[in-house]
């Protein structure tokens, strides 16, 4: 051996085995719990379970500064604190997250995951790869590919070159879309910058309602967010087209250069489908980029009895749609869909030789001055993912949303949309028959949030600040009694905003009306 010893054998796979079967002795009854006190929530309160104990499975609630001290969280600058301090900290973190799988996680646009879900992500952390080039996830890529194409089918995209790839959650997914757009119909800029284009600054619209993101990736592409024109909705939270279009014609008045147009499935606060047909329109019209966000109602495609919501889907550009939410998907898992993938590529694609093999002898920087890219063969197949995206380093998140279609198949998707559609809309008459309740969002509503403000004997308090105070109290009275819900600015003050999820439970539902009642009482005295 020349001196040298003899090399100490891997016990890799033992240590995972072991580690494994501790920290599921964790997480089971994490799981458990939620699934325990399901039944309970029907009661609109905290009930002692069979043990006799009093305990609010969805959250410990504390303030920031008491759970630093709580947690007491140290990482060790010398040796660190084995298994015994991991499985600790582990138990720690439990003790103190919200707990998603609770009935009572009503709060936000998410809930749990499932158990396919977290099969994926352990699938994913042994894998431990980077989707950037095939070379290095040759599994992982076809199924992206395949998984992005299917999705992208189902929205309309049906050429021979539609499909997706995911990006690191809505918001990428959206930022993302706004480059491609930038870069398609104004090639110049990808070389020179936003101020190659000759027809003065470029403009996004997107609805008083869209989501904050178009602002934030205006701010990231150097377009600042005033380049965000808002169009003004109608009574039920879709934009209006005939607005977008008078404002579209500003623009070109005022010398600007209009580009972009992000039409929502699924409003974040209303749930609201804007009329894709009508805006398709006006882009047409005006040679504008046409970008659906359904990040959150983008699933009811998967319903027969809700796709129509849809339609007009397949006039778009681009489509962000999230698995993560609707369909109880792994945190994060949104993909990007379009019907030209190649378009994709010319628009993200740089040389990097170093990484992507193949393509370098590729002349894609263009000529001086404000010369676009050369087009790239756009027969050719493209594997190497990261020259889709705006990211190199890319988790395999489309495997998430691939082994649950597996495992639920469309069909199961399917009863899972209808029958949560169908809890939003019980919620939503529970409430209308309420007089201390007043539904502000449509009954049934259009998505899976119910809007709603309390009134106690039928009547909003006529000072908007009033009827925040309320809403905010009862929010945070609801914590105790097993509940989670948001809230949202409105004209008469903040009101509720109740979120259901394809796990919920008519008697869930029906304990929060419960809940709401009593908190309600506890505040108006």
């Amino acid at each position: 051996m020349n001196g040298l010893h003899s090399p100490k054998p891997l016990t890799r796979a033992a240590e995972v085995d072991h580690l494994i079967d501790a920290v599921k002795g964790l997480i089971i009854p994490f799981i458990r719990a939620a699934d325990e006190a399901a039944p309970l929530r029907a009661s609109g309160q905290v009930v002692a379970d069979s043990q006799g104990a009093f305990r609010n499975t969805l959250v410990n609630s504390q303030k920031p500064e008491e759970l630093v001290k709580q947690l007491a969280l140290s990482l060790p600058l010398g040796e660190g604190r084995g298994e015994d301090g991991l499985l600790q900290t582990i138990q720690d973190i439990l003790g103190f997250s919200v707990n998603t799988w609770d009935q009572g996680f009503l709060d936000k646009l998410y809930a749990s995951t499932n158990a396919v879900g977290v099969v994926s992500e352990l699938l994913l952390s042994v894998l431990n790869t980077n989707l950037h080039v095939y070379q290095v996830s040759p599994a992982l890529s076809v199924v992206e590919k395949h998984t992005g194409k299917t999705l992208a089918g189902l929205f309309g995209f049906t050429g021979p070159r539609a499909g997706g790839v995911t990006c690191q959650g809505g918001s990428a997914s959206n930022l993302t879309s706004i480059v491609i757009a930038r870069n398609t119909l104004y090639p110049e800029t990808k070389t020179q910058g936003n101020s190659c284009v000759p027809t003065g600054p470029l403009i996004l619209f997107t609805s008083e309602h869209g989501h904050y993101s178009v602002e934030k990736a205006a701010v990231t592409c150097g377009l600042g967010s005033s380049s965000v024109w808002t169009v003004p909705v109608d009574d039920a939270g879709r934009m209006i087209p005939s607005a977008l279009r008078e404002l579209v014609v500003r623009a070109k008045v005022e010398g600007k250069t209009p580009l972009y147009v992000n039409a929502t499935a699924g409003t974040t606060v209303f749930g609201s489908y804007e009329p894709f047909e009508a805006i398709a329109a006006v882009c047409r019209e005006f040679g504008l980029w046409m970008h659906i966000d359904a990040s959150w109602g983008g699933p009811a495609i998967f319903s027969e009895l809700h796709k129509g919501k849809l339609a007009g889907s397949h006039l778009a550009d681009s489509l962000t749609v999230n698995p993560h939410k609707m369909m109880n998907v792994p945190m994060t898992c949104s993909f990007l869909l379009g019907p030209d993938m190649a378009v994709f590529h010319r628009a993200n694609t740089l040389p990097a030789g170093y990484l992507f093999h193949g393509t370098d002898e590729v002349e894609i920087n263009g000529a001086e001055g404000c010369a676009g890219p050369k087009s790239l063969d756009e027969g050719r197949e493209v594997w190497d993912l990261a020259d889709l995206t705006l990211q190199c380093g890319r988790r395999g998140d489309s495997l998430k949303l691939a082994l649950s279609w597996i495992y639920y198949g469309a069909a199961g998707f399917e009863r899972q949309v209808d029958g949560a559609f169908e809890v939003a809309a019980y919620l939503a008459e529970t409430l209308a028959q309420k007089e201390e309740f007043v539904l502000i969002s449509e009954n049934p509503p259009p998505c899976l949030q119910v809007c709603f403000y309390y009134a106690p004997g039928g009547q909003l308090a006529g000072d908007p600040e009033v009827n925040t105070r309320r809403t905010r109290i009862m929010a945070e009275r609801l914590v105790s009694r097993g509940f989670m819900v948001d809230y949202a600015p409105g004209e008469r003050g903040s009101f509720f905003r109740v979120v259901v999820n394809t796990q919920t439970l008519k008697g869930t539902v029906a304990g929060l009306v419960k809940a709401l009642e009593a908190a309600g009482r506890e505040v108006v005295r």
